[in-house]
């Protein structure tokens, strides 16, 4: 899904300059307990599935509505890994429009779909075991990636 119409709006408004966003991040599993990464468009970087929070959504409906768009898969939210923002979650994409990211991960469970690669938001998708994570851009702590770290979620 392209930009919606609330983020054309901030962006109208405010032009490339940093805006605060709402996000999730969907940690998917397979049967060997490999992690699903994405690669985007014209881009030569991995990431987790992830993407922004629509105005009346959850972080639960989001993060279901991402990964579907991104990779065919459905998903349930089992539980929140971790919460993370600061200014270490900075980015700024090809267009030069700045944001500052405050995410929700969750660990999730696919219940359906087909895994659909090269669609409109990415090009490729491919699962990763924990020990061979690739360099992502986000600075997510490794603990993220292992299953059952603790039962106790990470904020950063």
């Amino acid at each position: 899904m392209s930009m919606s119409e609330y983020y054309k709006y901030l962006r109208n408004k405010f032009g490339s300059e940093l805006i605060f966003m709402p996000a999730v991040v969907g940690i998917i599993r397979n049967e060997y307990d490999e992690i699903l990464f994405g690669r985007k468009h014209e881009e030569d970087t991995w990431g987790l599935i992830a993407g922004a929070i629509e105005i009346g959504e959850t972080p639960s409906e989001a993060v279901i509505r991402e990964v579907f768009e991104e990779t065919g898969l459905v998903v349930l939210p089992e539980k929140i890994i971790g919460i993370f923002g600061g200014e270490k979650h900075r980015f700024t994409y090809r267009n030069g429009h700045k944001v500052e990211y405050i995410t929700t991960v969750f660990e999730c469970r696919v219940v359906g779909g087909t895994l659909k690669p090269n669609n409109d938001e990415i090009k490729e998708l491919k699962y990763f075991k924990d020990t061979d994570i690739p360099e992502i851009q986000n600075p997510y702590p490794k603990e993220i990636y292992i299953k059952d770290y603790s039962e106790r979620a990470i904020f950063e």
